[in-house]
């Protein structure tokens, strides 16, 4: 199993912003802090997809970039949609990534 390399400090204050901003969606991490060439300050790299249409894009994506800008994560969040990525970007993140959240439950349409 591949493992996220992130303090849990900025996993807490993270999780949080996900719940509220994008509920509804599976957020999976992908990128340098899951293989290997991480260092203390290397950006987050998130994806957030539409769990049951993943073709469905994002709307409030805004609401968490603003959000994170605004935290005191000391690191950039670098956030995606997945519905608006191509298809040869999905299938390299689908080999390595780390699910960060599910979507709530009651939340799903």
């Amino acid at each position: 199993m591949t493992a996220l390399d992130l303090p849990e400090s900025y996993r807490a204050e993270l999780v949080p912003l996900l719940r509220t901003h994008v509920p509804d969606a599976e957020v999976w991490a992908y990128g340098s802090r899951l293989n290997g060439r991480a260092h203390a300050t290397s950006d987050l790299d998130l994806v957030v997809r539409n769990p049951v249409d993943p073709t469905q894009a994002q709307i409030a994506l805004g609401r968490l970039r603003e959000a994170l800008s605004e935290s005191g994560l000391p690191i950039l969040v670098d956030v995606l949609d997945w519905a608006r990525i191509p298809e040869s970007f999905r299938e390299e993140i689908s080999r390595a990534h780390v699910v960060m959240q599910l979507p709530s439950k009651g939340s799903r349409r």
